[in-house]
């Protein structure tokens, strides 16, 4: 189905080749990834780029820091089109009044720096974007890891909210000139096929390997033609689940006439690769051998076709269990007794979201659907249309009609089920879901409680035949149905009616309106001569996620609250990390106000010498092997900071926007080399002298000291390589709340 090239190709006249008239540098500019960079690119470094972007989009978990950390950076207006949606925290029975505050508080803020607002239900984030916002040749920064518009000629970046805060500044966002790899469509998928399937193939493919890491995928070939727009914007959506940048398609009639159903057809213009385009690597997707798929738990990547993992379902489940036990020591998975009568019997279906709630997902489901039942027993099913628009259209042509005949139950737009805050499954439930990910709590479970249940991914077509048959896991290319696609009718109406359009109407005597959860950050400090960290947290999983950093779920209910927020930080991974970063907080405190605590004293004595506590900062630290997989959402970092912590260390960052976080939150990212080992553990500590000075020389090699909880002292090498000359200044002075401060009073 799928291959991977790691060499560069060249594409002539839209064929591969391995060789062409340019060179790979020159052709390479002939990308349209590169042709929309450059146009938003303000640098005149060869090799580095300086991106403002043409619109901002952030929901309800995330607008409310960014615009509290900008408002304290001397925000007036906003300078761009922000959309603020309300799709995370739509529940507002959580945490009683605080979500509906926050979404409050969202609206004053839109009157007051002129933003667009978009109540709760209305629509999702990546919808209303999609819907809105994207326009051929544009790019759009969200606070949402997966901003992927790339599908309707739109270059989509999923970063912390700190970035977005650069751009609210007029600042840019700063990168390397990415790599552009390849993804050459050839094919029709056949009946039953949906967007699900390729993604979760190309997402099992490349995932693992960090084939296409950082880097933008362009979808180009004569494949391309058969895909429906919802199809290619299902395909898109998940490529953030590869860890790549961003993503681009090009565009054709099918676009054109999306632009036109949306009532903008002056933002459709046709994207196209240059006679001769070079591309750093290739990923070819054969549509014709695509085969329904399953993600099973606790990874995007863990894919398997359909009829492989039914084969194989007490084998395959048997190894779900066991990295179940790995992580979650205290909980019985026994997924293995949902193999009965021959098959694999699932607890409960979910298509939602940006990925599964498109209308042509839902039309073709509720084709499957038409005149079957979902039956009484334990299996269930739930459709999350993804907008109010999609829920219309798709009650005006009767798919509504059909899915509540079989007994689906229709809710309105949100994210919940996406991240473990709707439609959560009994204990040892195992949830089907078209939706983004299916990492561990995504579901809603609380481990350290005893409680767990998971979600496999899989495309609302297989979903629907699944319901269609019990709840037992079916392909939907293993079932007849007929299905005639419906033309989507977009009705912008209902958005004129409710959402706040405020772009361009800022009103400086407005006011900001704040529930009694919404705080500022507390003061944080700038960098010392010397840093001296203890590990707060030592984790040595493979990959670590951002869920696992922060969860996600009802803790976000507090996202607006720094202190009360940060009290979840790692608490289903490692328990004990907030109470021993807040004991090194308090140490620090103590330092700061003339005090010599026995505990840091002890250690400088173990250094050789005592006089260094007066200049060196006393923070926490997290070390993993590869953390930040996964989420945007800058409190996986901030969260960190506010408990004191003043480092990462690992081997390498998951992601970039991982990474961004921490520096834009002043925690050093240090890297350690391949193959080096960590032996240390929980109580360590990590000494770093003349680190203010190293990072203002652009050192990028640091010669550390651990002292070990016995009061042994080893060396140990680190890295921090890469840093900018804005990320350097960032760094030192704390945070970027405090480098805009600093900047403003110059």
């Amino acid at each position: 189905m799928i291959k991977l090239t790691a060499n560069g190709v060249f594409l002539v006249d839209g064929k591969v080749s391995a060789t062409a008239d340019l060179s790979p540098a020159e052709a390479r500019k002939n990308t349209i990834a590169y042709s929309i960079m450059n146009a938003h690119n303000t640098s005149d470094t060869e090799g580095q780029m300086k991106i403002r972007f043409d619109a901002l989009a952030s929901h309800d978990i995330t607008y409310v820091g960014i615009i509290q950390t900008a408002r304290a950076s001397g925000l007036k207006e906003f300078p761009i089109p922000y959309a603020m949606t309300n799709c995370h925290n739509s529940l507002c029975a959580v945490g009683g009044t605080i979500n509906e505050d926050d979404h409050v508080f969202g609206l004053s803020a839109a009157k007051k720096y002129g933003g667009i607002y978009v109540p709760a239900n209305q629509s999702v984030i990546h919808s209303f974007a999609r819907e809105e916002l994207a326009g051929c040749g544009r790019m759009i920064l969200g606070s949402d890891s997966h901003t992927r518009y790339g599908a309707l000629g739109t270059m989509g970046v999923g970063e912390g909210g700190p970035e977005l805060v650069k751009q609210l500044l007029k600042n840019t966002y700063d990168i390397k000139t990415p790599e552009v790899v390849l993804v050459y469509l050839t094919g029709k998928p056949r009946r039953g096929i949906g967007p699900h399937d390729v993604a979760i193939a190309l997402v099992g493919a490349t995932f693992g390997n960090g084939f296409v890491k950082n880097k933008v995928l362009e979808f180009v070939g004569p494949g391309v033609k058969n895909l429906p727009i919802d199809f290619r914007n299902g395909i898109d959506v998940m490529t953030t689940e590869t860890t790549c940048l961003s993503s681009i398609w090009e565009t054709d009639e099918v676009v054109k006439k999306h632009y036109e159903a949306h009532g903008r057809p002056e933002d459709y213009k046709e994207l196209r690769p240059g006679k001769v385009a070079y591309y750093d690597a290739m990923v070819e997707i054969d549509l014709d051998k695509m085969e329904s798929m399953i993600a099973l738990p606790f990874h995007p990547s863990n894919a398997y076709t359909i009829h492989e993992f039914l084969e194989n379902a007490d084998e395959i489940l048997a190894k779900v269990e066991e990295e179940a036990a790995k992580k979650f020591g205290k909980c019985t998975f026994d997924l293995r007794s949902k193999v009965k009568n021959g098959g694999v019997l699932a607890d409960q279906g979910i298509i939602a979201g940006c990925a599964g709630g498109m209308f042509d997902s839902i039309d073709e489901a509720a084709a499957i659907l038409k005149d079957k039942s979902t039956g009484a027993d334990y299996f269930s099913l739930s459709v999350y249309p993804t907008s109010v628009p999609v829920s219309l259209e798709l009650t005006k042509i009767g798919a509504t009609t059909e899915l509540l005949k079989a007994g689906a139950v229709i809710k309105p737009s949100f994210c919940g089920p996406c991240f473990g805050a709707g439609d959560v499954p009994a204990n040892n439930g195992l949830s089907l879901r078209h939706t983004t990910r299916n990492f561990p709590n995504r579901e809603g479970s609380k481990p350290g409680e005893g409680q767990l249940s998971g979600v496999a991914l899989m495309d609302a077509r297989s979903i629907a035949a699944t319901a269609a048959n019990g709840g037992y896991i079916t392909a939907a290319t293993d079932i007849d149905y007929d299905y005639t696609p419906h033309e989507y009718n977009y009705d912008r109406s209902v958005y004129e009616k409710r959402v706040y359009y405020g772009y361009g109407k800022a009103d400086a005597d407005a006011e900001l309106i704040f529930g009694p959860n919404i705080t500022d950050w507390p003061t944080q400090y700038e960098l010392s001569d010397n840093l001296l960290v203890k590990l707060a947290a030592v984790i040595r999983d493979p990959v670590t996620t951002t869920d696992e950093l922060i969860p996600s779920g009802e803790t976000s209910s507090y996202r607006s609250n720094p202190l009360r927020l940060a009290e979840f930080a790692l608490s289903r991974r490692c328990p004990d990390y907030v109470g021993n970063s807040k004991a090194v907080a308090a140490a620090e405190a103590a330092r700061r106000a003339g005090e010599a605590p026995e505990e840091l004293v002890k250690v400088f004595e173990a250094l050789g010498d005592t006089s260094l506590m007066s200049n060196t900062q006393f923070g926490s630290c997290v070390f993993a092997n590869k953390p930040g997989d996964g989420s945007a959402r800058e409190q996986a970092a901030s969260c960190q900071k506010v408990l004191g912590g003043f480092a990462n260390i690992c081997y390498e960052f998951a992601t970039k926007r991982y990474r961004s976080n921490c520096i834009n939150w002043g925690i050093l990212p240090f890297t350690l080399a391949e193959g080096q080992e960590f032996p240390y553990e929980v109580g360590d500590y990590v000494f770093v002298g003349g680190i203010r000075k190293a990072i203002i020389g652009g050192k990028e090699e640091f010669e550390a000291k651990v002292v070990k909880a016995d009061g042994a002292v080893e060396s140990i090498t680190l890295y921090v390589k890469g840093l900018t000359e804005d990320e350097k200044e960032i760094i030192l002075d704390g945070c970027l709340m405090n480098y805009y401060k600093a900047h403003s009073n110059n």
